[in-house]
This record gives structure tokens, sequence and C-alpha cells, in this order.
């Protein structure tokens, strides 16, 4: 069968090609893939090269298919998968495989016939054998391709921990009841951050959101409301802190000066993480999410209160495979809403310019649809496309109806009128 992919040469070295897919083996399987969403280790696989660790060092010979947060449906599965899966079974994948042999291995960065940014696939057994090809039963592929980056949320809270006084343990986990506060958190992950705050099983009592631009936090607030937090009892507070003098004595005074249990910070700003550490109150876990590109970043902490006030920071990178299962559960079920991580949608001829301009271009999440042929657009822009064009101008009505959001209804439209690749 024929694939069209983009594959990795070396340093900003990316090429959409048309070749032929092996037959597949008994221990393998065959699937098309729908969407993909691209993001930021993509750009940096793709500037890195073969310098990358995840990206073996012969790809300008043995080039790899770019992409790992991506969905789609199984087409053909080998016999010793049969037991398991079945053709027109929809799927993610969780990028991250831990195998002992190669740890950095990973669809995405590491295979030649595995990676999201293509029309069809091999699935190597490898993934199956480390339960990491997901059954997804939701409505929109979508979501699929956005339950990597929710997992990485959800392994976060997990992460942080608690401890209890005389005893050498680590409760894991938030608060359940406690105060918690985001920090710069109205950014695309961010907002995934307090839509599972506020609808997952062990809630915080007190939820504070920061940011310094003005507009986002408005379209935070017009997706993620007071409402809805309070029904789910939490209380939600917007706070825009570039008109805030003494930001820390702000934030303390929303918990008559406790302090916060778990303050998760979504920038690697100097300046946000020493706010983080100054409103941590007794027995606080910092977790600093945002990965920065810096190696040599650095901030102040205050350890007379690590040593007397128990206080303590984590940092995650991802989630595990549970993580992943519980992100999609929780949007199969319709707890958890991520669409209002995207921004722009494309095709897959988009994938070279979007992936190596990735840092340029401003929003969330860029959603790609691999089977069809469509330049990177901004939801934004539908409207204004949309005058000449009678596909946007569509899509701008169900986007406008949905409060500005990404939707199935949305995705199935595009699917069924969009231009074939």
């Amino acid at each position: 069968m024929k694939t069209k992919a983009v594959r990795l040469y070396g340093k900003n070295d990316l090429r959409l090609e048309e070749f032929e897919l092996p037959p597949i083996k008994d221990d393998e399987i065959l699937a098309r893939i729908v969407s993909d969403s691209i993001c930021m280790s993509s750009y940096k696989a793709a500037i890195q090269g073969e310098d990358h660790k995840r990206v073996p060092k012969d790809i300008s010979t043995n080039p790899v298919i770019i992409g790992h947060e991506f969905c789609g449906e199984i087409v053909e599965v080998g016999k010793k998968w049969q037991h398991k899966f079945k053709p027109g079974n929809k799927f993610s994948i969780q990028p991250a495989i831990n195998e002992k042999s190669n740890p950095y291995a990973a669809p995405g960065y590491s295979f030649q016939y595995i990676g999201g940014a293509a029309t069809y696939i091999i699935i190597p057994p490898v993934v199956m054998e480390h339960n990491c090809l997901l059954n997804y039963d939701g409505e929109a592929y979508f979501y699929g391709s956005l339950a990597e980056p929710m997992s990485c949320i959800v392994g976060a809270f997990h992460a942080n921990y608690h401890t209890v006084s005389g005893k050498y343990v680590h409760n894991m986990g938030i608060a359940e009841g406690g105060n918690m506060a985001i920090l710069a958190g109205v950014g695309p992950m961010g907002l995934g951050a307090i839509d599972y705050a506020i609808h997952c099983d062990r809630k915080p009592r007190l939820l504070v959101v920061t940011d310094i631009d003005e507009a986002r936090l408005n379209r935070a607030a017009s997706i993620l409301t007071v409402e809805e937090a309070e029904k789910n009892g939490v209380k939600l507070i917007y706070v825009n802190t570039s008109k805030i003098e003494n930001v820390p004595e702000y934030l303390l005074s929303f918990t008559d000066g406790k302090g916060y249990d778990d303050v998760f910070v979504f920038a690697p700003v100097k300046a946000v993480v020493e706010q983080g550490d100054k409103i941590l109150g007794k027995d606080g876990c910092l977790n600093f999410f945002a990965g920065p590109t810096n190696p040599n970043f650095t901030a102040e902490f205050n350890f007379y209160n690590v040593h007397y006030n128990s206080t303590h920071i984590v940092g995650t990178s991802g989630g595990n495979t549970d993580d992943m299962i519980e992100s999609l559960q929780m949007m199969e079920k319709g707890l958890i809403n991520p669409s209002a991580m995207i921004t722009h949608i494309g095709g897959l001829d988009s994938v070279i310019d979007t992936t190596l301009n990735l840092p340029k271009i401003p929003g969330g999440k860029k959603l790609i649809y691999t089977n069809i042929s469509l330049e990177l657009t901004a939801l934004s822009d539908f409207r204004e496309k949309g005058k000449s064009d009678p596909l946007f101008a569509k899509l701008a009505d169900i986007v406008e109806n949905n409060n500005g959001l990404w939707s199935a209804e949305a995705e199935k439209y595009l699917l069924a009128n969009a231009k074939p690749i």
C-alpha cells in the first residue's frame, strides 16, 4: 500500500513523499491516520535532526516519519494481535514506549513506518507489546490527537505530592479540597489544566489562574467559566497580574494568608517561578510544568521554607500510559473538552512549513488532518477566508456557533468536503 508522509532526513530537512509500505507481518498492524497535532517536540527534532536523542543517526538514508500526537483507524491486523484489535477500531498511541533496549525510541521520532504526519502507517510490535496502542471510542478523531498533551497535564497533577509530619511518606496527587494556583495559565496547556482541575475526581477547593494577557484571560473565562467551576465545587478566580503591584501578596489574600497547597508554573520565566515559591503554604508543592529551552535556566527558591515549612518542587515532562487512558476516557465521557487548545487547522501539505516555523506561529495547537490538502489556517481567519471559499464560510458558521471552538461537527464537515491530498 502507498502512503504519503512527512519524513525527516536531517537538520531542517523535512520532505513530503509518497512511498510504498511493505506488507504487514503477523505481529504488525496497518492503520490509517486521520489527525495529528503538531508538538514543539517535533520542531526540536526537526531542527536537531540526528543530534536529537530520539532520532536515529542514519536518517539521511533511513528517514523517519514525524508526528506523535495522532489518532486514526485500524485497517488490517496481523495474526498475533487479532484477539485484541479489529479493523475499523479507532486508536490513539502513547509515544513513550520506554523499551529497555532503546528507551528513547518513540513513534514520530525513531521509526521509518510509524508517525503522525502520514496517511497510512505500520504499527510495529513494540508498540503493542508495551500496551501503547490504545483503543479510542470517542466521536471525533481530534480528541484522540489531544490525548497525549492532556496526559502530560494529568501526569503533572498525579506527580504533585504532600507529606505528613513525622512520617516518611509522600502522598501522591494534589491536595483534595485545597488551594491551587496555575500561573501563566491561559495558554493552550493551561486551559487543559483548568479543565482537568474542575472536572477530575480530585479537585481543589480554590483555583486561582493568572496571566498578563487580558484578551487570553477573557477567552479562558468564556470557555471555562466561573459558574461551571462552581457547579463542580471549585471557586475559580482569574487574575491579570500585570495590573498588580505586589503579586504574591495579592494572591495570598485569596487564601487568608494560608498559602497554596499546589502551584503550577506554565511559563519558564524566572519571575513567575519566584512568584510561585512565595505563595506556597506549609507543605506546598510547586510543579514546574513549563519546559525551558535554556539548559541553564534558574530561579531563586526559599530554602528557609523548604526546611521549616516542608515546601518542595517537582517537574514533569509527560504522562504515562495510565494518564493517557484517563484522558481518553474523560474525553469519551464528555467530562473534559480540550478543543480550546486548538487554534489552527491544516492538511498534510502544511506540515513542513508549520513544523519548521512553529515557534513563530502564534496561538495554540496546530491540528493536521493528514488525508487532506489545506494550508494552515487560524480558526479566527475562517470568516475572512470564507468570503472567497465556501468551505471556510461553512466552517466559520460551525465554529462561531460553538463559542469559537473546533468541534466534532467541524471535523466531520471538513473531512467530507476538503480536497483530498
